[in-house]
């Protein structure tokens, strides 16, 4: 059995998450330049939380970016949600991000359509290019979007339907989505985690005292599903922003 190949993520600490986002859209703004110089078309997959707005902010705010050329995906949505739930996280990013940009290509999950169907059409969308960069947070449970523990990670579908355990749930009303634990929707469409990390670089923004277990565990546990995040440690091009909450060092 060949050996898996691991790697020590970079790690970039910041005094609080506003400093942290500029930094981290900075780097995404020169990441998706130096692809729009290499390619016609450049491939962005994107996640929709609050860990992810103070990054999207600096990241719209940046010059010299073709968003013409920038085809963008996102990697989990609820179901049994309303098609204009301010919760949803494709209308999420519609808010927070595309609104305050110029045209830009965004393949959304269509929670409306029958759960396994829209799994296996957003999977054959999203093809078999690698993502130029993959812009990720870190659940409080260790998730990569909704693959919770013990998340698999050598799943061979691209997104697949999957059921929420107790500490995503949580997690939604804590950080204000919803107003109770009942209100949050059961099921979920989620990227796997090998279809996220088959991407040339990816930028993971992790703020807040919440997510700081998380991090540890990342960072210093067996590369396993019980650890999703421990995922990260398997791609070479690899960069995690931290706070001064979430920062565990």
């Amino acid at each position: 059995m060949t050996a898996l190949t691991t790697y020590s993520p970079a790690v970039s600490a910041h005094p609080d998450r506003v400093d942290l986002g500029k930094h981290a859209g900075a780097h995404a703004a020169e990441t998706l330049r130096r692809a729009l110089r290499n390619e016609r078309e450049v491939r962005l997959m994107l996640a929709a939380a609050p860990s992810q707005e103070a990054t999207l902010h600096a990241l719209v705010q940046e010059p010299g970016i073709d968003w013409s050329r920038i085809t963008c995906f996102h990697m989990d949505d609820y179901l049994a949600l309303e098609a204009d739930a301010p919760q949803g996280f494709g209308n999420w990013l519609q808010r927070k991000f595309f609104s305050h940009l110029p045209p830009t290509t965004f393949h959304r999950i269509n929670p409306g359509n029958p759960a396994e169907e829209e799994a296996q059409r957003y999977g054959t969308l999203m093809g078999q290019d690698p993502f130029d960069l993959v812009l990720l947070g870190l659940g409080v449970n260790g998730h990569l979007a909704f693959n919770d523990p013990p998340a698999d990670l050598a799943d061979p579908l691209p997104a697949r339907v999957i059921t929420l355990d107790q500490v995503s749930r949580r997690q939604q009303v804590d950080e204000g989505h919803f107003a109770s634990f009942d209100d949050v929707p059961q099921r979920a469409i989620t990227v796997s985690i090998p279809r996220l990390l088959h991407a040339s670089e990816i930028i993971a923004s992790v703020p807040g005292r919440a997510k700081r277990t998380a991090v540890h565990n990342t960072l210093s546990q067996p590369i396993s599903g019980d650890h999703p995040g421990t995922a990260l440690r398997t791609h070479p091009n690899v960069t995690i922003y931290l706070d001064a909450e979430s920062d565990p060092r």
